[in-house]
C-alpha cells in the first residue's frame, strides 16, 4: 500500500490521487460512525420494546364484579367449582379488589416518557405532586368518567371511583372508557379495569356504593387532595358538598349539562355566581339552608336550556330521589316536558367537556400551576354603566323604576335592592336575550337599555336593548304608542318572542 502511494506520488496525477484517497477515507469513517450509531439506537430500541412487553405482561386480568359470572359462582355446567352463597361471593370479590387496588411495579423511564408532555408543561415538580396526589371521583357516568380518565392520564397517582350503578348500552356513547363488553358491570369496576391498562402504576380503587349522608365519612376517608362531584342525584350531591365544605376538603362540582349544546358557554366559577342552571338553583337553595353560600367551585353552562320534545308521559320516578316538589320542579322539567318524563336530554359531547374542564382545573391546582378562571362575562364594566344609566333614566322619567308611571320618589329611596334589575340581570338581558345587539337595528354600537312599553313597569319582560340614538327617540314616544306603527311588525314580534321565551324559562332559574 505504501509502495503504491509512493509510486502514485511520483506520477503527474499524484496530487489528485492523494486528495481522492483522503476523501475515500473520510467517507469510510463517516459510514462507520453512522453504522455504530445505528447499532446503539437499535439496541436501545430493542431494550425499550422489551421493557414495554414486560410492563404489559404485568397488567392484571380484568377484575370481575360480584354482579357478573366468574367470581366463584357455579353456573350450570361449571362442575367441580364450589357453589358460594352471596355473602361468600361478596367477601371473595372484596378480597380480590383489595389485592387489585395495589399499584403494579413499573419502569420509571417508561412512566416518565408517558407523562413527558405534562412534565414539559407543568415541570417535574408539578407532575411529582400529581403522582403523589389522591383524588376521589363520585359518579362514574358521562362527566365523572371523563374527569377520572383525564386525571389518570395527567399523572394522578391514586384515585377512588365511587358509583353504585352498572353500565347500560345507552350510556356507551358518553362514557370515557366503557365498551360493549362492560355492559352489566359496575361503572366503577369497568373504569378500574380500563385504567389498569392505561396506567398500571396508579392505585385505583373501585367502590360500588351509593354515597349518602351516613356513608360520606367512610367513602371520602384517606385525606384526598380533591373530590370530584359528578353526581346526578340531588340529595347525594348536597350531602357530598356539605361534607367536603364542613371538613375543608377541596371539592369541585358538576352542574347540569342537560338540554344544552353550546360549548362556548361552559364556565367555571363559584357556585354563588351560577345562572341558567336549574340544578344549580336547587343545590344553592339547599346549601343555603345549611349555611353555605359560597366557597364551592363548579362547572356549568350559561346557555339557556333548549326546549326539547316530550319523550313520553310515563310515570317514571324523578332522578333526584327527593320529595321537595319545589326543587324537583326547578331541577328536571322543561316548559314542554310533562311531569314524569324523566331527566333532561343530554347532547353527548357536553358531559365530556364538563369532565375534562374539571380534570384540567384540578390538575393545575394540585400541580401548583397558577390558574384563575375568567369571570363568567367579560364586559362587567359595560353592565355597570348600563345599569347606572338605566337607574338614572328611570328616576328622571318615572321617578322610580319599581313604581308605575305617575308615582314619584326621591333618588335617595332608590338603591340596588329596590331597583327591579341588578347588574347581573342587565348582563343577562344584553347577552342572552338580545345577543348584545339592538332589538331594532341589530347594531352593537353604543348600546343602552330602556323600557320597551312605557305604560308598563320595568322588568326583564319589559326592557330592551337599543342604540343610544334609538333610545332617545324611543323614550320620547307618548305613553301607549302603538309600537308596530313605529318599528314595524317584524321588530315587535322579535321583541315579544324574547319576552315569551324568558317567561317560559324564568321558573328554571
Amino acid at each position: 500500500m505504501g509502495n503504491t502511494l509512493q509510486k502514485l506520488s511520483g506520477s503527474p496525477g499524484a496530487s489528485f490521487s492523494a486528495s481522492s484517497q483522503s476523501s475515500k477515507m473520510a467517507i469510510v469513517a463517516a459510514i462507520a460512525s453512522i453504522t455504530t450509531a445505528a447499532m446503539i439506537l437499535g439496541y436501545q430500541g430493542s431494550q425499550r420494546k422489551q421493557r414495554v412487553r414486560h410492563l404489559k405482561g404485568m397488567a392484571p386480568p380484568p377484575a370481575r364484579s360480584p354482579h357478573t359470572h366468574g367470581v366463584g359462582m357455579n353456573r350450570g355446567g361449571d362442575s367441580g367449582k364450589p357453589d358460594l352463597d352471596s355473602e361468600q361471593r361478596q367477601q371473595l370479590y372484596q378480597e380480590q379488589q383489595a389485592q387489585n387496588d395495589k399499584p403494579m411495579p413499573f419502569d420509571e423511564e417508561l412512566i416518565q416518557e408517558q407523562l413527558a408532555r405534562n412534565i414539559a408543561f407543568l415541570g417535574e415538580e408539578g407532575v411529582d405532586k400529581l403522582r403523589k396526589s389522591f383524588v376521589i371521583i363520585v359518579g362514574a357516568g358521562g362527566v365523572g368518567s371523563w374527569a377520572a380518565s383525564m386525571l389518570i392520564k395527567s399523572g394522578v397517582g391514586k384515585v377512588r371511583i365511587i358509583d353504585f350503578d352498572q353500565l347500560e348500552l345507552s350510556e356507551l356513547n358518553q362514557h370515557a372508557t366503557a365498551s360493549r363488553a362492560d355492559i352489566g358491570i359496575p361503572k366503577a369496576v369497568a373504569m378500574k379495569n380500563a385504567f389498569k391498562k392505561i396506567a398500571p402504576w396508579a392505585q385505583v380503587e373501585a367502590r360500588v356504593e351509593r354515597l349518602q349522608e351516613d356513608s360520606a365519612e367512610f367513602l371520602l376517608s384517606g385525606n384526598p387532595d380533591y373530590v370530584v362531584d359528578a353526581i346526578g342525584d340531588l340529595t347525594s350531591k348536597v350531602a357530598l358538598l356539605k361534607y367536603c365544605y364542613d371538613n375543608k376538603i377541596p371539592v369541585m362540582s358538576s352542574l347540569s349539562a342537560g338540554a344544552k349544546a353550546d360549548p362556548s358557554r361552559v364556565q367555571i366559577s363559584d357556585i354563588s355566581e351560577t345562572f341558567e342552571d336549574p340544578l344549580a338553583r336547587a343545590v344553592r337553595r339547599r346549601l343555603r339552608k345549611a349555611g353555605i353560600d359560597t366557597g364551592i367551585d363548579v362547572v356549568f353552562s350559561t346557555e339557556k336550556p333548549y326546549r326539547a320534545q316530550d319523550r313520553g308521559s310515563g310515570s317514571s320516578q324523578q332522578g333526584n330521589g327527593d320529595s321537595d316538589d319545589d326543587d324537583q320542579e326547578v331541577f328536571t322539567p322543561l316548559p314542554n316536558f310533562k311531569r314524569g318524563s324523566g331527566s333532561l336530554p343530554v347532547l353527548v359531547p357536553l358531559p365530556a367537556m364538563f369532565g375534562m374542564s374539571m380534570a384540567t382545573y384540578i390538575t393545575c391546582k394540585i400541580a401548583g400551576w397558577a390558574l384563575e378562571p375568567l369571570p363568567i362575562k367579560f364586559r362587567e364594566a359595560l353592565y355597570q354603566r348600563l345599569h347606572r344609566d338605566l337607574k338614572l333614566q328611570e328616576e328622571s322619567l318615572y321617578g322610580s323604576g319599581p313604581l308605575q308611571i305617575g308615582t314619584t320618589t326621591t333618588s335617595s329611596q332608590v338603591d340596588d335592592k329596590d331597583f327591579p334589575l341588578d347588574r347581573r340581570d342587565i348582563g343577562y338581558l344584553v347577552e342572552e336575550m338580545f345577543r348584545g345587539k339592538s332589538a331594532v337595528s341589530k347594531s352593537m354600537d353604543r348600546i343602552v337599555v330602556c323600557r320597551w312599553k312605557n305604560s308598563e313597569p320595568l322588568s326583564l319582560l319589559n326592557a330592551v336593548v337599543l342604540t343610544q340614538q334609538e333610545m332617545e327617540k324611543h323614550i320620547s314616544l307618548p305613553v301607549g304608542t302603538d309600537l308596530v306603527s313605529v318599528y314595524g311588525k317584524d321588530v315587535v314580534d322579535y321583541v315579544d318572542a324574547q319576552f315569551d321565551e324568558e317567561q317560559q324559562i324564568s321558573r328554571l332559574r
